[in-house]
């Protein structure tokens, strides 16, 4: 298991009910498909050596005793093999039948584990048939072919690399699933052996249904269900192979196919362990349930040779790929900013508010969600105040943008130009105004920031804050500068998402000219245009020219923080990701980049104002970021030194 990620199988294999050889035959072929692909656990649908549909039949010793030789046949036939395979079969124990997966590695029958609810209504009846495995000892054991081995719901296969549960069909529709103790107790990922018939509608319930349960149990969930062969009578299957991560559809099959498929994926069980440790309600359920029993399991892999991620990853991790979902998160993440402001105001009783408009991406959102703020309050647009204030590296088309967004949307517009006040402040400290230095752009930032707190104290109003999340994570914005507001409603969002938002409110929520202004400033290179321009409306001072592209950063601050994640893994992820965009020392140079200034820089999130949380993952230091501004990143850097380019 290389970088935390163990790759998975759920098959859907050919089948003809009660013909064990041609099952076996196929279970067989699907195993030894996996194992080739590097799969380490390959799970198959319910019943799958005999079929789910034999009906009465099941009660014919002929079918039981061929499933049983199916299954020593796979023992023998894959014990060089080591991938873990789970199987599903009828097992006599003692008088009764019981619907089993059992769990086989090398030659070796690690466990069976027996279905707990047997669903007995409308198409089923395993009642009929089964009996459950609620009816015997939690800590039994069976002799099968000369081993004796557990059988139980509450095994936990237990390895260096991975813990799993697993659990029967009905056993997730259950108001309180197998899984979710086994979970509890320690699995890691579930595997469920299922026949789940075909109605219209109920494929939907179930994916909502498993994305829940991974969700819920912090795990992940790999379902495997019969196809087509199954279909007889009244009944149809679809053949459903899913694989799930913590309520994240990662891999499908594609239903109703007249084919076997093979679904594989690989889960990130790193992820799903921070997760969990960090989750401190997950780790108070475990407490109430420490009592309960459950049997560990050993088994062990051997050690891979290679590992290529089969999986995709998004190059976007705040941006969803389906648009339906990124308008909604639109949608959402300004609710939230606008909310959290209205909260602000009415707590006040404060009816205006100060921004400074640039005519760049973070003022404008900020003064879209003043403007459905002020609507939703019934207050005036014009108690909005937008002050453009031109500087030494303004150009002319953020100037004019600027301009026409406050008068657009009919918020009262101040121009004051900033220039003359800078050249007095450079002459009181002695700075050459030829020195294009630290000093020179921050003293612009620092009187835009006077004349916004000035002009709120002179108008009883709030400053609205501008800096975006991208921004904090870097340390871009000048300390008590554009660092400081009364409140910052970016805060929360992240660059790539804001670039998102106010593309979807140009076309959703805007029409005509201020339509036309807000995709110009989408499409404008994003700068703090502080150095003079060569031309009026040619940006010199390009942002991701200095501290790397925002897309790469937002990434890297993604698996940071939502997951704690080291460079060498974020650094492996970094490059599948963006593989068609980047190569590797490019990745390399801005990921150094990237944790040399989010350390260097805590000291100003340290103390930052107010702001809506929007995203799973913030840096408020009141919230979900806690960190010394003095912590060292040598480790980090090292470990960023040492990663191979090649």
């Amino acid at each position: 298991m290389e970088f935390g990620f163990i790759r998975v199988a759920a098959a859907v294999p050919g089948v003809k009910v009660a013909d064990c050889s041609y099952n076996v035959a196929c279970a067989e072929a699907m195993i030894r498909q996996a194992a080739e692909k590097k799969v380490k656990i390959i799970t198959f649908p319910e019943l799958n050596i005999t079929g789910y549909t034999c009906g009465d039949l099941f009660m014919q010793h002929l079918l039981i005793e061929e499933a049983k030789e199916g299954l020593l046949h796979i023992l023998e036939s894959t014990k060089e093999l080591d991938i873990v395979s789970i199987l599903g079969l009828p097992l006599q124990v003692n008088s009764s039948l019981l619907n089993c997966a059992v769990a086989i590695q090398n030659g070796k029958i690690l466990g069976i584990v027996a279905k707990c609810f047997l669903p007995n209504y409308r198409e089923f009846s395993e009642k009929r048939w089964f009996a459950s495995a609620f009816e015997y000892p939690l800590d039994m054991e069976l002799e099968l072919f000369g081993q004796v081995v557990p059988i139980s719901p509450r095994l936990i296969f237990q390895s260096s690399k991975i813990n799993f549960g697993i659990e029967i069909c009905e056993d997730v529709w259950a108001t309180i699933p197998p899984s979710s103790l086994l979970a509890l107790k320690g699995a890691d990922v579930i595997f469920n052996l299922s026949a789940d018939t075909e109605n219209v509608g109920k494929h939907r319930y179930l994916r909502r249904l498993l994305s829940m349960q991974s969700s819920q149990s912090i795990s992940g969930y790999v379902f495997s269900s019969c196809g087509y062969g199954e279909s007889t009578t009244d009944v149809v299957f679809a053949g459903h192979g899913l694989i799930y991560e913590s309520g994240e559809l990662i891999a499908e099959s594609t239903r109703f196919e007249v084919e076997e498929q093979l679904i594989i994926s690989d889960i990130d069980i790193e992820r799903l362990r921070n997760e969990r440790q960090v989750n401190t309600t997950f780790a108070s359920a475990q407490r109430i349930y420490i009592n309960e029993y459950v049997k560990l399991v050993p088994f062990e892999f051997k050690e891979s040779t290679s590992f290529h991620l089969l999986r995709h990853i998004s190059p976007s991790p705040f941006v969803p790929s389906d648009k339906k979902l990124l308008h909604e998160n639109c949608q959402d993440a300004v609710d939230i900013q606008v909310m959290g402001l209205a909260k602000r105001l009415t707590h006040t009783q404060i009816k205006k508010v100060v921004l400074g408009i640039s005519g760049g991406l973070d003022s404008t959102m900020a003064l879209l969600v003043c403007v459905r703020c002020f609507d939703k309050l019934k207050l005036p647009r014009k108690n909005i105040i937008g002050i453009t204030m031109p500087g030494f590296g303004t150009t002319g088309r953020t100037y004019q943008n600027a301009l026409d967004m406050m008068n657009l949307l009919g918020v009262e517009s101040l121009d004051i130009d900033i220039k003359d006040a800078c050249l007095q402040h450079f002459g009181d400290i002695g700075h050459d105004p030829a020195k294009r230095d630290i000093t020179y752009e921050n003293v612009q930032a620092r009187e835009r920031t006077q004349i916004l707190m000035d002009y709120a104290n002179e108008h009883n109003a709030l400053v609205i804050g501008t800096g975006d999340m991208s921004e904090l994570a870097l340390g871009w914005a000048t300390y008590n500068g554009d660092q400081m507001s009364m409140y910052g409603v970016n805060a929360g969002i992240p660059k790539t998402m804001i670039q998102k938002i106010v593309e979807w409110y140009a076309y959703s929520q805007a029409e005509g000219k201020i339509k036309e202004v807000l995709l110009d400033v989408v499409s404008t290179p994003i700068s703090p245009e502080l150095l003079p321009a060569e031309q009026q409306n040619v940006i010199k001072q390009k942002t991701e020219d200095l501290v790397g592209p925002y897309e790469l950063h937002d990434f890297f601050l993604y698996y940071f923080i939502r997951y704690g994640f080291r460079p060498r893994k974020i650094f492996m992820l970094a490059k599948h990701a963006f593989k068609e965009k980047y190569d590797a020392e490019f990745i390399k140079n801005w990921m150094k980049v990237f944790f040399r200034r989010f350390f260097a820089q805590q000291f100003k999130r340290s103390c930052l104002p107010d702001g809506p949380k929007v995203w799973a993952v913030s840096l408020s230091p009141r919230g979900d970021w806690r960190m010394p501004s003095d912590a060292s990143a040598s480790m980090w850097l090292q470990e960023c030194d040492e990663l191979p380019i090649d």
